[in-house]
């Protein structure tokens, strides 16, 4: 059998050629992504280097140094209290009969109160009256009798001790009347107690006793109490550092300037002035008391009541000020940012002075006419440039004129 040859199958196409072009097409992809992506981060970098360039000005708000007045206020805790604040008290003992005040109201010196039963001591006045009487017929007895004693002695007709004896006996009688006279004028005084008057001008607070209740003198609480509420008094303390510039005004025969304000120190209540300083520096606070005296005419102070007591030491004149939030603080202590004519900041080493929160004295380091920054210092430095809107408001944008004809505005308006 002769051998048939073999015919071998038709070998496929390569698929490397073509595996190379799509990794090729691939690297050329990502070559182009990574240059565009180099590009656009080049120009972002550029973009954030131009732009603060361009606005490397730091915009912040300045204010003008000037001289002006400065007063010296120092701010006190104090306490309204009356200056006369009285217990009413009866000074006889008996019954309330009548109770002639209203509780609140304001009553004038000896203005009648209240009405204790009078009549026991109307029957003990007529008692001791009776007994002066008495005591006043011996005496006159006594005196004539011995007028007649004395007499006699001169003619010898009667013993010198019986008319040594009616003297004394005259003597006795006149010390018995005085007593009974002196018990008379007691019974009289308790009858005036029996009516009760206010010992002072002032204001009647709530009624401790009521009518038909039995009272004793000096009994605990009394009647009611009475306060005086014009003019009135703030006690407030001052810390002794600050004394000798208040002594020094006081005797200079200055008269300081105190004004009440409220508690959370927003509204001011009334202004009065010092009328006293105290005698002793508290050792356990270290500070003195003193006392403002204030008409009160509205009555808005009232007894008890917690205020912040400004007392106006004296006024600084030609001061140099500033805004207290031009101040900062630094290691070398407090300084200012001050605009220099090229529109740079300078830092300016001061010391301040006295304060009133938004405003400070500065007495070294600044002078009139010079320019501090009061906002936007945080990012400040020396020679910082800045810009200030406020010499350059921008006026782009302007109310338009309306441009509507006016025959179509009148038919609008119509």
């Amino acid at each position: 059998m002769d051998d048939q040859p073999t015919t071998s199958s038709p070998t496929p196409p390569s698929s490397s050629p073509r595996r190379r072009r799509w990794i090729w097409v691939i690297v050329l992809l990502l070559f182009v992504a990574a240059v565009a992506y180099a590009l656009v981060g080049h120009r972002q970098k550029s973009a954030r280097r131009v732009g603060p360039t361009a606005t490397d000005a730091q915009p912040v708000a300045v204010q003008t140094i000037t001289r002006g007045d400065m007063p010296v206020v120092l701010t006190e805790l104090g306490t309204v209290v009356p200056i006369t604040n009285v217990t009413v008290q009866t000074r006889v003992d008996g019954y309330l009969m009548d109770v002639k005040f209203t509780e609140g109201q304001h009553v004038k010196k000896d203005d009648l109160l209240a009405i204790i039963d009078p009549r026991p001591y109307e029957v003990a006045l007529r008692q001791y009256e009776g007994q002066l009487a008495q005591d006043q017929a011996q005496l006159e007895r006594a005196r004539i009798d011995n007028a007649r004693y004395q007499k006699l002695i001169r003619q010898d007709s009667v013993a010198a001790m019986t008319a040594r004896d009616q003297e004394f006996t005259v003597k006795q009688l006149e010390g018995t009347v005085k007593v009974d006279q002196a018990l008379v004028d007691n019974q009289k005084l308790q009858l005036i107690y029996c009516h009760v008057t206010a010992p002072v001008d002032g204001r009647v607070g709530i009624r401790a006793v009521d009518k038909g209740n039995y009272v004793t003198a000096g009994q605990s609480g009394g009647l009611a109490i009475l306060t005086q509420m014009q003019p009135i008094s703030v006690i407030f303390t001052l810390p002794q550092d600050q004394l000798a510039e208040v002594v020094d005004e006081l005797r200079a025969g200055q008269k300081l300037q105190v004004e009440a304000w409220n508690s959370s120190n927003t509204e001011k209540i009334s202004t009065g002035s010092v009328s006293a300083l105290d005698s002793q520096i508290d050792t356990s606070t270290g500070t003195v008391r003193l006392r403002a005296i204030f008409p009160n005419e509205d009555e808005h102070l009232f007894p008890n009541q917690f205020v912040n007591a400004r007392l106006l030491v004296k006024t600084l004149h030609d001061a140099i000020i500033v805004p207290s939030n031009a101040l900062q603080t630094g290691p070398n202590g407090q300084f200012v940012y001050v605009v220099k004519a090229d529109s740079t900041v300078e830092v300016r080493n001061v010391k301040p002075g006295i304060t009133d929160g938004t405003r400070t004295v500065v007495d070294s380091g600044l002078q009139a006419g010079d320019r501090v920054v009061t906002d936007g210092t945080d990012h400040l430095r020396a020679g910082a440039s800045v810009s200030i809107p406020a010499d350059h408001p921008d006026t782009t944008t302007q109310v338009q004129p309306d441009a509507t004809p006016k025959k179509h505005r009148r038919h609008n308006a119509n």
